[in-house]
């Protein structure tokens, strides 16, 4: 009886679990390699994506820059920062004469 069990034991290991076993790691690495291959086509089409909108969005702040603002008046802000600056530069020149004067 001992050696019929035995028998028994190897043929289910042989006949039914080996197959199964082998079929359950083929199911896997074949998940395992389909879910890599999304992963990767999730990240190209993100990044193309990225890129388009990127490319979008520069191509609209610069048609915003053509549209809305006129070159006269980017003219008249920059001649105002330059008198401020150059007042600002006037006052601290002062200041900087003073306290070198004060020390003397």
């Amino acid at each position: 009886m001992q050696n019929t069990w035995t028998v028994n034991l190897i043929w289910w290991i042989s006949a039914v679990e080996i197959p199964a076993l082998g079929g359950l790691l083929w199911l896997l690495w074949r998940t395992r390699r389909e879910v890599s291959d999304a992963v990767s086509d999730s990240r190209h089409e993100s990044e193309t994506g990225l890129m388009y909108l990127r490319d979008s969005l520069a191509a609209y702040k610069l048609e915003v820059a053509k549209s809305y603002v006129s070159i006269g008046y980017l003219k008249e802000v920059e001649r105002r920062l330059t008198r401020h600056l150059v007042r600002i530069e006037d006052k601290l020149d002062r200041v900087g004469a003073t306290a070198r004067g004060g020390r003397s």
